[in-house]
């Protein structure tokens, strides 16, 4: 039986293929009358959000708790120095800071492995990473010399770069654009999250005398979870809506329709195009031809140099306000757990205005205000202020640049190729970030903190000037569109195709504008 549906919440159609401005989201009229075997609007309105809940306990709820694993396990280098390694393995300041260093390098030549989450299943890519990241992080502990955890160090990196870049991507396959930006930033909140427990989990770990060193207890139970983890993210985690057996056939008809309405194509490939296992390098090309993907792995890149330096050098900062080490490793958790608030928050205002540009501008703002006061006051109670504004601007500013690029990208190829791109540039922040804070120059670390600030406020003035293009560029469409309706006066035409998928019909509108 074929019926028609109208589905909330559209997102933007497009498949690899586009020679004109990609279509709009559709907004179909509130027709409560319609109705579909007995069911109204109201009751398919209800099973799309009841499938949209069922898509976020599988995807989005195990991508968190593996993020906050990975988020854990690449930092936990500064704890494991704190508890003695350095002075075990004879590590020179050098060293260490190349220990920092070397976890940049593969996490920018491997960015390109996003890709393969549109080729590989990704229960099967997702599970290798992690268990490879898990794996790393074990031999850590069994490191006996720099070069030993420096080859560790690589292979962590690499199977996080195939993991985190990859798994915003993984869920533009199943929301639209109205519901992703929220689900990018209850995944990149758990960095902040991790880094608000963090200290005290390595605390609590390294305090007390065991028969093997500290330092190397703390790698092996924190790579634990992970190894967990990618067991089941290879059992539960699902490759399309339509071969999940969590849905119901209904729900996977729905999620078909959803997947038509937001690219053109299901989520198998089988109606209009191939979308998973298959890569369009002509697309590739497209993407690397279209300036906002520049412009936004710029953004990442300012963002990155302040958010890489912030975790590592932050208790440092504020053992030079006058606290104890232990006191600055606590007192690091509630400007995190701030960020991990904003993150989410933030994000969910996107979703809902779709204005990106002008949150970014104001986090960035905040941010760069964070770092001014860091750098210039000498107060403890106002630099405090200013790890609480750094904090809350720098993580959710890359949460919604990463949103905001999945947005405005049209096809699956395209956003695969915009992802590693930014990431391939923006993972450079960090290798300035790491090293603009010196021991010399503490505890104030003026040009450190005045370098955040400097790319913070970069970013706010990329953010406001992509914007201010976008919208010049919606204005034209809309002048065109104008002019296309007024030469068919007369003829009645349709904005919108239909697409019936076992019986859910789907529309796209032939109109698209960037969301701003």
């Amino acid at each position: 039986m074929t019926a028609e549906i109208s589905l909330a919440r559209p997102g933007p159609p497009g498949s690899d293929h586009h020679p004109e401005p990609p279509p709009e989201e559709s907004q179909p009229p509130k027709d409560t009358s319609a109705s579909v075997s007995g069911q109204t609007v109201h009751t398919v309105e209800a099973t799309e959000r009841r499938l949209v809940r069922k898509l976020d306990r599988r995807l989005v709820v195990l991508a968190f708790l593996c993020y906050l694993a990975a988020f854990l396990d690449r930092s936990n280098i500064g704890n494991a120095q704190t508890a003695g390694m350095g002075k075990d393995l004879g590590l020179s300041d050098a060293q260490y800071q190349w220990l920092l260093t070397i976890f940049y390098i593969p996490y920018i030549i491997f960015e390109w492995l996003a890709l393969m989450w549109k080729i590989t299943p990704p229960h099967i890519w997702a599970a290798a990473t992690v268990l490879t990241w898990a794996v790393a992080s074990i031999l850590q502990a069994a490191s006996f010399s720099w070069s030993s955890l420096m080859a560790c160090r690589w292979f962590l990196a690499t199977a996080e770069a195939g993991f985190g870049p990859g798994m915003p991507y993984l869920f533009s396959f199943y929301y639209n654009r109205r519901e992703l930006g929220v689900r990018c930033g209850i995944f990149l909140s758990a960095a902040p999250l991790a880094t608000t427990f963090a200290g005290a989990l390595a605390y609590g770990i390294t305090g007390s005398t065991y028969r093997i060193a500290s330092w190397r207890l703390l790698f092996i139970i924190e790579a634990l979870p992970p190894l967990l983890l990618s067991l089941v993210v290879f059992f539960v985690l699902p490759d399309s809506a339509a071969s999940a057996g969590f849905l119901t056939e209904h729900e996977r008809a729905l999620a078909r329709a959803r997947a038509l309405r937001t690219t053109g194509q299901d989520d198998t490939g089988t109606s209009t195009g191939t979308r998973l296992g298959h890569i369009d390098w002509a697309e590739v090309v497209g993407a690397l031809r279209t300036p906002q993907v520049w412009v936004q792995a710029l953004m990442y890149f300012s963002c990155n140099v302040a958010f890489a330096s912030l975790p590592v050098f932050l208790p440092a900062v504020l053992t030079g306000m006058g606290f104890t080490s232990v006191n600055a490793q606590g007192l690091t958790a509630p400007p995190y757990f701030l960020a991990f608030l904003v993150c989410i928050a933030s994000t969910w205002l996107g979703d809902r205005t779709q204005q990106r540009g002008l949150l970014i501008t104001l986090l960035s703002a905040v941010g760069c205000t964070g770092y001014i006061l860091l750098a210039a006051c000498r107060a403890v109670a106002v630099r405090y202020v200013g790890v609480f504004l750094a904090a809350a601007g720098v993580f959710p500013a890359i949460a919604n640049i990463l949103s905001w690029l999945l947005n405005n990208q049209r096809g699956d190829t395209r956003r695969g190729a915009g992802i590693a791109v930014m990431n391939i540039i923006g993972q450079c922040g960090p290798l300035l970030g790491t090293r603009v804070f010196l021991a010399a120059e503490g505890p104030y670390y003026v040009k450190g903190l005045s370098a955040c600030a400097a790319f913070m406020f970069l970013n706010a003035v990329l953010a406001f000037g992509l914007r201010t293009y976008f919208s010049h560029m919606n204005k034209r469409w809309d002048r065109e569109a104008s002019q296309r309706q007024g030469s068919m006066a007369g003829h009645v035409a349709s904005s919108s195709e239909k697409v019936d998928v076992a019986g859910v019909e789907s529309k796209m509108s032939s109109e698209w504008r960037f969301a701003l």
